[in-house]
């Protein structure tokens, strides 16, 4: 749970919170319980920062790595990102409170499409 909370922290959680949207639910019912939507958000953030795979997802966030990749395409899919990164920015960004001094991007943070032009 500590890393949950530090990938995670309650500012963020409380953003992210405005953005995600209702969850999916069975039509027919049953299945397995829900896996808790802080921790899958740490996973996905974990796989985003780390490198590692979907599938190296270590256990410690309480998803497995289908539910932590299927939750990330779905949010994607509903433009959680997008607006999230327009709050941060909006809010924190007006606010003073974003370090601009550590936003560089330069050719090593970007990834080349292959085969694109």
């Amino acid at each position: 749970m500590e890393m949950v909370r530090q990938l995670v922290p309650d500012s963020l959680w409380e953003l992210f919170l405005r953005v995600m949207p209702v969850a999916r639910v069975r039509p027919q019912g049953g299945g397995r319980r829900r896996a808790d939507d802080r921790g899958v958000l740490a996973a996905i953030l974990f796989v985003a920062t780390s490198g590692c795979t979907w599938r190296q997802l270590p256990p410690m966030f309480g998803a497995s790595w289908q539910t932590a990749h299927r939750r990330f395409t779905y949010w994607t899919e509903a433009r959680v990102w997008a607006k999230l990164h327009r709050i941060i920015l909006d809010e924190l960004g007006a606010a003073g409170e974003l370090d601009w001094s550590r936003c560089a991007i330069d050719s090593v943070s970007l990834r080349a499409v292959k085969g694109g032009r």
